[in-house]
Order: C-alpha cells, then structure tokens, then sequence
C-alpha cells in the first residue's frame, strides 16, 4: 500500500498508544522511538491553533542527528485543544483536569493536531482541526470520568473514545481520529505522496 516508503524505516516519535493504534490500523509498519526531555514550549504570540504544528516540528527537530542516515522517516505529532482562544494541555492532576473539563462542557471548541513527516532531506508539515461540542455536565459525572478514566495523559483532559465521548460529546465537525491524536485520512494522503 505505501510501496513509497519502502526506502525507509518508519519511526513514530510518542509514546501514545492511540496514535500507535491508528498507525497500526492504517497499515504501516513502524519503529516507536521517544526521547525524553524535548523542550515543549512555544513562542507567546503564535496563534493557538499554530502550536501543534509548531511543536510537532520542533519535536522533529531533537531527532535531527539520527536521521541523517537517510533511511528514515520520522513521523512527529502533537495535539492541542483550544478553548476561548486558550490552549489546554495535558492536566498535572485531579484538579486541573476537572476545571478543563468543567470549561470545556456546555461549550465547543477545538482540537489541533500538527504533524511533521521528516526525512534526511525532507520534511512535511501540517495541521488538522476538529470542532466539538460537549454538552453540559454536572460535577458529580466530571469527577466520576477523572477518577475512573484518569486523563492525565491527554490535551484538554479528555479522550473522545472513552466514557466521556460516549456520554457528554453532543456532535463533532471534522476528523473524530483527530480527535483522538491523529489525523489518518490527512496523513495516509500525505504519506501517499510522499
């Protein structure tokens, strides 16, 4: 299918296991491969929704020296909601998770997935945004999803394809997968034309 690609081995740069899944489910093969302490931050006056972009490049950018071989493609990502115009990242805990969650029902707002295709010689970037409403919650179902799904792990403090999905997610305009971290149909393009 990616007969594109066979010059090169694949490396998916996250730990994330739902991006690991799409990648499977879109049929590649890949090596994962995560460095730690890659420095996340951003210029102040990017535009919110230029940040995942922004990062999933600079991602890239800390893998730079190992993929000077030319036999590799590393595949980089990064997935922002934005809420009001402000960016809500991944929550240090209980209590930030819950005033996400709290500031994102009974609202819409959008998720922001960037990602960098990379090679020795190349690179390819883009974004992807998703509209999602959620409809109101009481605190009483906000807490039960925090300490029975623990979303720590995730933009916003929710993932789409858990509970809270099922229950408090009214309607969605655009990609539910970049939703969920990764943008397949926008990817298995570019990877096409690659």
């Amino acid at each position: 299918m990616f007969d594109n690609l066979n010059k090169y081995r694949i490396v998916l740069a996250s730990n994330s296991p739902r991006r690991q899944e799409l990648l499977r489910q879109l049929g590649l093969q890949f090596d994962v491969e995560v460095k730690r302490g890659i420095d996340e931050s951003y210029p102040p006056m990017l535009e919110a929704t230029q940040v995942a972009e922004y990062l999933a490049c600079k991602k890239a950018e800390a893998y730079r020296d190992d993929i000077a071989a030319g036999d590799i493609m590393l595949i980089t990502a990064d997935t922002v909601v934005v809420c009001d115009g402000a960016i809500l990242g991944k929550p240090h805990d209980e209590r930030e998770a819950f005033a996400m969650i709290r500031k994102l029902q009974n609202n819409s707002h959008l998720v922001v997935s960037g990602v960098a295709l990379t090679t020795a010689d190349r690179r390819k970037s883009f974004s992807v945004e998703t509209r999602v409403s959620m409809r109101p919650m009481t605190d009483v179902l906000i807490d039960y999803y925090i300490v029975n799904y623990k979303p720590f792990d995730k933009a916003g403090a929710y993932g789409i394809q858990e509970w809270i999905g099922l229950a408090a997610i009214d309607h969605i305009e655009g990609s539910y997968h970049n939703v969920m971290g990764l943008p397949t149909q926008r990817l298995f393009e570019e990877l096409s034309q690659f």
